[in-house]
C-alpha cells in the first residue's frame, strides 16, 4: 500500500497508504505535488482537525484552523495560501469544463520538445510535464491551495518523479485533462533504452522494428504454444520470482494484458487474441526459475496461425512507475462491521482477471463522484486475521478494512453501494519488501489506527512463513476502547502464539483503562523497542502522516538506523 502518498484532508487522520522506505523524499521538491490536489477538498468542508487525531500531540500540527499539513519531520513546515472565494475543487471542475481555452492552442495538441518546455517556465505561462504528457497549469495557479510559489517549482521541466515520490494515486489526468497541451518528444535513442523488446516468438510479427537486442540480454522474453483447445503464453522472467507472485492477467473483450512485476520493474505483453476465447484464465508459476505460464481456452477447435496482434506498449520492460496505473471494475460482494465506523469489504475481481497483492502492499479505488474521477489508496487484509495460512489459491477477492468517514468524499461513496456495484481497482502499488525480514529476529510494529491494515498480512506472514522471527511486538495506537480494530483477533493470536504480542494505547482512555495511555514518544517507544543481545531488529511504522513522522525520528533517536525502519507512508 502504498509507495510516496499523502492523504486527501478527508482521510488525513487515519487511512492506510504506503509509499516507501524512510527518508526518500525531499520537501522542496515534494511540497509542489504534495499540494496539488489535497487542498481542493478543504473548500469542501472535508477537512479535520489533525490536533484531535489519536495518539499525536497537538504540538506536532497546525493550529487547528490550519489548512497546512506537517511538514516532514526536521524541516520547518510553510503556510498554504488562503484560496479566493470560488476556487474551490467544484469551481475548478465547473471551470475546465466551461468551455475555455486552457492551453492557448485553441484546442490543438502538440508534440513538445524539451527545449520548448523550458521556454514555459514563467507565472503567466507555465507548462510541466507528468509522465510524458504536458500540461498547461497556468489557469490552475489561483486555485492551487500552496500558491504559484510551489506550483512554479516544476515549471518548465518534468515532473513526473516529483509527483511519483507522494502523489502517483491522484487522476492528475481527469483533473488537467483540458490543460493538456500534448505528448512530449522523445528522443529516438531514449526511446529505444526505453522499449526495446526481445525478438518476438514465431507466429507473431515483431511489435516494432527496432533492432534485436544484444545476445546476453536479461530481459524477460516470452513464447508460446498451443493445442486444439488451449492456447499457452509462456513467460521467462530470467530470475527467481517471490513467492508471493508477481503476475496480474487482464482477459477482456479478446484483449490481453499480462504484467510481470520484478522489484521496480515491469513487463508486460498486451495483445488483442487471434481468435475467440473463453473467460478463464488460469496462471501457474515456477518461482525457482522464474517461469510465469498463463493458459487460456478456445471458443472453437483449431490451430491458430499467430497469436494475435500486439497493442500499445506489448513486448516491453520498463520501470513499474513509469507505467500508467491500469484500473479493471470490481464487484462488491460482501460489506462487513468490524467497529462503529469501519467496515471490511470484499471486491471479486472480474472473471478474466487474476490478480494477488503481495503483503505490505496497496492498490487504488477509483470512482466518479460529483462529476470528477477520485482516487485513494488502500492496503487490502486477508478475511481474517488467521485466514493466510487456510487461503486458497483460487481465493482472488480482495478485503479492504476501511474506515468510513461521514463528512468525507470517496468513503461514503463507497459505502453506499450495494452488493453487485462496482468499483474501479488498481494492480498492486508501493515498495515494501520481505527481503529484509529474512534474517530478521525481532520484528516491532507500530500502528495509528487504520494504520494497522499493513501490518495485519506483515504479521501472519512473520508468524508463519519466516522461521528466524523470534518475536513479532505490535503497538497499536488509539483514541478510544470502541476504536480497536480487530482486538478480539489479536488478543485471541496474542494468547496462542508466544512469539507475538500486542499491546495498545488510547489517547482518551475511559477511567477503566489500566494499561498504556497517551501519545506516541520516546520513553513509551523505548520501553517497548528492546534489543535483546545478538538480535537483529526491524521496526515498520504505519498512520497518519504526522504519526509517522514523529514516531521515525524517536526510533532513529533510540539508535535505530535507515535500514532497520520501513514507513508506511501515510
Amino acid at each position: 500500500m502504498s509507495d510516496k502518498n499523502q492523504r486527501d484532508s478527508e482521510e488525513d487522520e487515519d487511512e492506510d497508504s504506503e509509499s516507501g522506505s524512510v527518508g526518500q523524499h525531499s520537501s522542496s521538491l515534494t511540497t509542489f505535488f504534495n499540494n496539488l490536489f489535497s487542498g481542493f477538498l478543504q473548500n469542501l468542508g472535508c477537512l479535520r482537525s489533525a490536533a484531535n487525531m489519536l495518539n499525536i500531540p497537538t504540538q506536532s500540527f497546525p493550529a487547528p484552523s490550519s489548512q497546512q499539513r506537517v511538514a516532514p519531520s526536521g524541516q520547518s513546515g510553510r503556510n498554504k495560501v488562503a484560496l479566493k472565494p470560488g476556487h474551490s475543487l467544484m469551481d475548478w471542475i465547473r471551470f475546465a469544463k466551461s468551455g475555455k481555452d486552457l492551453t492557448g492552442l485553441r484546442g490543438r495538441l502538440i508534440e513538445v520538445t524539451q527545449e520548448e518546455l523550458q521556454k514555459h517556465n514563467t507565472r503567466d505561462d507555465c507548462w510541466t510535464c507528468i509522465r510524458g504528457m504536458v500540461y498547461n497549469v497556468t489557469p490552475y495557479m489561483d486555485y492551487h491551495p500552496g500558491g504559484e510559489e510551489e506550483l512554479m517549482k516544476a515549471a518548465g521541466i518534468d515532473g513526473t518523479d516529483l509527483f511519483d515520490q507522494v502523489h502517483r494515486w491522484v487522476n492528475y489526468e481527469s483533473m488537467l485533462k483540458e490543460c493538456l497541451v500534448g505528448r512530449m518528444a522523445t528522443k529516438a535513442t531514449t526511446a529505444l533504452n526505453a522499449i526495446l523488446p526481445p525478438p518476438a516468438p514465431t507466429g507473431l510479427a515483431p511489435a516494432t522494428s527496432v533492432a534485436p537486442p544484444p545476445d546476453k540480454d536479461s530481459r524477460p522474453r516470452y513464447d508460446w504454444f498451443q493445442t486444439d483447445v488451449t492456447v499457452h503464453l509462456v513467460v521467462y522472467a530470467k530470475r527467481k520470482i517471490p513467492n508471493s507472485g508477481c503476475t496480474i492477467v487482464d482477459l477482456e473483450a479478446g484483449v490481453l494484458r499480462l504484467e510481470v512485476l520484478l522489484q521496480k520493474m515491469s513487463y508486460m505483453i498486451h495483445l488483442r487474441l487471434a481468435e475467440e476465447v473463453e473467460g478463464n484464465v488460469s496462471v501457474h508459476t515456477a518461482f525457482a526459475v522464474g517461469k510465469i505460464q498463463v493458459t487460456i481456452r478456445k471458443q472453437a477447435k483449431g490451430k491458430w496461425a499467430s497469436l494475435g496482434q500486439p497493442l500499445e506498449f506489448h513486448n516491453t520492460f520498463l520501470r513499474k512507475k513509469d507505467r500508467a496505473v491500469y484500473y479493471r471494475d470490481c464487484e462488491l460482494v460482501s460489506k462487513t462491521e468490524v467497529n462503529h465506523n469501519t467496515h471490511l469489504f470484499r471486491l471479486k475481481l472480474p472473471r478474466g482477471t487474476v490478480m494477488h497483492v503481495p503483503v505490505g502492499k496497496h492498490v487504488y479505488l477509483k470512482a466518479l463522484i460529483q462529476d470528477a474521477e477520485v482516487v485513494r489508496p488502500y492496503t487490502p487484509v486477508d478475511q481474517t486475521l488467521s485466514a493466510s495460512s487456510q487461503r486458497s489459491a483460487q481465493d482472488s477477492d480482495l478485503y479492504l478494512m476501511i474506515k468510513v468517514y461521514p463528512d468525507g468524499m470517496f468513503t461514503p461513496h463507497l459505502n453506499s453501494l450495494s452488493t453487485g456495484d462496482c468499483v474501479s481497482v488498481s494492480g498492486p502499488e508501493g515498495t515494501f519488501s520481505l527481503r529484509p525480514l529474512r534474517d530478521v529476529t525481532d520484528l516491532y510494529l507500530l500502528a495509528a489506527g487504520t494504520g494497522f491494515t499493513p501490518m495485519a498480512r506483515v504479521i501472519q506472514v512473520a508468524l508463519q512463513d519466516i522461521e528466524t522471527v523470534r518475536k513479532t511486538k505490535l503497538l497499536f495506537f488509539n483514541r478510544r476502547e470502541e476504536d480497536i480494530l480487530w482486538r478480539c483477533e489479536l488478543d485471541e493470536l496474542a494468547a496462542h502464539d508466544e512469539r507475538f504480542q500486542v499491546e495498545y494505547v488510547l489517547s482518551e482512555p475511559c477511567e477503566s483503562w489500566s494499561t498504556r495511555k497517551g501519545h506516541v514518544d520516546e520513553s513509551m517507544l523505548k520501553d517497548f523497542l528492546q534489543r535483546p543481545e545478538g538480535s537483529k531488529c526491524y521496526v515498520c511504522v504505519c498512520g497518519p502522516t504526522a504519526f509517522t513522522e514523529l514516531t521515525i525520528g524517536l526510533v532513529k533517536q533510540l539508535g535505530f538506523t535507515e535500514q532497520e525502519i520501513f514507513a508506511f507512508q501515510g
